[in-house]
């Protein structure tokens, strides 16, 4: 299953990102490029083996090149036989394969060009000062690791508590009582967390707690009553350099793209047009922001935001179905 898997993620490589549009002309390899194929005369070298591999998905990319070496060449070298043919039998002259061809050289190019302004702006120093700046203004925060069993009514909160003060395991009764679904499983483990991750009342009952004390009264919030457990308790540190700075440097990438971008809109002539090639209206009313999701995006704040340096990501508070407490 696997290998199929892997296969699959090659000839997607591919199909999508082919960099063996053109045949290679018979000229001598570099000493540290040296040529691993010949296919009817187009030469591949180490330099495309490694191409193919980043555009693998991720899980793929960390592999050792030597340990998926031998599947992507032979994807390679199919890949170039398939473009062969489909040259041999002219489809490179069909329009519609023209105008793809055209629009992958567009992609190509914008990122080289995007790769080349940003390069000269994004050095070691700025990073490491952006990174400064992130850590002097990110202090570090107070994280538990807690568990909870969710039930309708205050009642039934009441009789759990009992139970645990005559010495029931709370994993245990979490299982059996519980109404979060997730809580089935995980014995109502919700791992660690920080108090602006949760609802308030919820956050101010569970940070109250002393490592392995559970709520001595019911703790209400618009879910229902919960029984909380405090399993640990830890600080919640700033990422290290090397974590952090792939995100500034992303983060300073788009700014510098952005920036770039406004001036050649200036400088250009644009037009638009809508669908039909006609004139291109007003935008039909407000614009609704979209739901929130599960998983929440990586989000830049603006400056002056407490607690966070400008260019440097910070996770906005997630809303987790199977978590019903969190924010």
């Amino acid at each position: 299953m696997a290998t199929r898997a892997f296969a699959a993620a090659v000839l997607l490589a591919l199909t999508v990102a082919p960099v063996w549009a053109q045949q290679k002309a018979a000229a001598p390899a570099p000493a540290d490029d040296p040529v691993v194929a010949r296919v009817n005369g187009t030469l591949v070298h180490r330099s495309d083996v490694l191409m193919a591999q980043r555009g693998l998905p991720p899980q793929y990319q960390q592999a050792p090149l030597e340990q998926v070496y031998q599947p992507l060449l032979q994807r390679i070298v199919d890949g170039i036989l398939l473009a062969q043919a489909g040259r041999k039998a002219k489809l490179n002259e069909l329009p519609a394969v023209k105008q793809r061809i055209a629009q992958i050289e567009t992609e190509v190019v914008a990122d080289a060009y995007v790769a080349q302004i940003s390069k000269g702006e994004i050095t070691e120093a700025k990073l490491r000062e952006s990174y400064n700046q992130y850590i002097k203004n990110a202090p570090a925060r107070e994280e538990i690791q807690a568990r909870h069993i969710l039930v309708p009514t205050e009642a039934e909160a009441k009789d759990i508590i009992e139970q645990l003060k005559k010495g029931a395991d709370f994993a245990t009764l979490a299982k059996e009582k519980t109404t979060d679904p997730s809580g089935k499983a995980s014995g109502g483990d919700l791992g660690y967390f920080t108090k602006q991750d949760m609802v308030p009342e919820f956050a101010e009952a569970a940070f109250a707690l002393k490592k392995g004390e559970f709520s001595q009264t019911p703790v209400k919030t618009q879910f229902g009553w919960h029984v909380i457990k405090v399993e640990d308790r830890r600080e919640q540190k700033p990422g290290t350099y090397e974590q952090v700075a792939p995100q500034i440097a992303a983060q300073m990438s788009q700014q510098i793209v952005g920036k770039k971008l406004a001036e050649l809109r200036a400088q250009g002539k644009i037009e638009e047009f809508a669908l039909n090639g006609g004139p291109l209206g007003p935008v039909p009313g407000p614009v609704r922001a979209a739901a929130p999701t599960a998983q929440a995006p990586v989000l830049v704040p603006p400056e002056g935001t407490p607690g966070a340096a400008p260019g440097v990501p910070v996770l906005a508070p997630a809303t987790a179905p199977d978590q019903m407490q969190r924010r």
